[in-house]
């Protein structure tokens, strides 16, 4: 793992497409931030559902929760024809919530390497990016601890090593560490006494997992250093929701942690593929090459 992922991207100074698959912690309102994060260079489609499983997403006979609410807007595509098209530069995917349940039950690291295997067949050269997202903010183990937990014992032990495993091992599948960034955030902030606009998980959140205005940005941005493999340090903060009306913004002091703790995550993860000051290793909890569901 630390071969394959030794050698960072090359940071995009150009246009990018970029293909979401995935649910509400994907939602129409990240990708439209991230799009004017980039000031124009990124344009997207994505097809979402509600808790959907990349299992759901694959099958067109399975019904997807919410597929008719949620794709109901001019960003839609279906996903297969996205991919067998060849015009996406990224395609970035997560999986379903209750994470230990996508893999006990829906074989997520298996349809992990169904999404890259047909993505790749139509275009070798697109980037691929698992975007790991977090759980209830209630949970019995502490959302925190949990947070600490389940990148390595679940999104890389469970579903990443072996989806790679089974493509040979020679391509990366690049993470976005989103539950990574929240986490990291909120303890800067907590260093701080607190912030105007943020003291806990909950000022990121609409309700016990859900991410409102202010965790939109803080994932956009997120998306936006992956992806880009730049810098979100002094990036705009009073951006519009998908449907054009004004998101609310955090504070400057906000915005500009946000910016500073995104930047520092990023960079000291090298499994993003991407490049920094910081690039401390990370470490994996087994040697699992198959599916153990926890």
């Amino acid at each position: 793992m630390q071969q394959l992922y030794s050698q960072p991207l090359e940071p995009i100074s150009g246009d990018l497409r970029g293909f979401h698959i995935g649910h509400s912690l994907v939602g129409r309102d990240m990708p439209a931030m991230l799009m004017q994060l980039a000031d124009g260079a990124y344009a997207y489609e994505s097809q979402l559902g509600w808790g959907t499983s990349l299992r759901a997403h694959w099958d067109r006979d399975e019904p997807i929760n919410g597929f008719d609410t949620e794709n109901a807007h001019p960003r839609y595509r279906d996903a297969h024809d996205a991919l067998d098209s060849g015009e996406y530069d990224a395609l970035i995917l997560t999986e379903m919530v209750e994470i230990r349940d996508a893999i006990a039950y829906f074989a997520s690291w298996d349809f992990l390497r169904r999404w890259t295997a047909e993505a790749r067949a139509a275009n070798p050269a697109i980037r691929i990016y698992l975007y790991e997202t977090w759980h209830e903010t209630n949970d019995p183990e502490g959302w925190l601890d949990r947070i600490d937990a389940d990148l390595n014992r679940y999104w890389l032990d469970s579903i990443l090593r072996p989806a790679l495993a089974e493509t040979g091992g020679t391509e990366p599948i690049y993470v976005i560490p989103g539950g990574q960034v929240m986490a990291a955030f909120l303890r800067a902030a907590e260093a701080r006494g607190g912030l105007k606009d943020v003291s806990g998980v909950g000022d990121l959140m609409l309700d016990s997992i859900h991410f409102n205005d202010i965790g939109a940005y803080l994932i956009a941005l997120t998306h936006f250093a992956v992806l880009f493999g730049r810098s979100p340090v002094g990036l705009p903060s009073a951006l519009l929701r998908a449907d054009g009306t004004p998101a609310q913004e955090p504070l400057a002091e906000t915005a500009e942690l946000m910016q500073a703790v995104v930047w520092q995550v990023v960079t000291s993860t090298p499994l993003t593929g991407v490049v920094g000051t910081d690039t401390a290793p990370l470490t994996f909890a087994t040697e699992r090459y198959h599916n153990e569901p926890a």
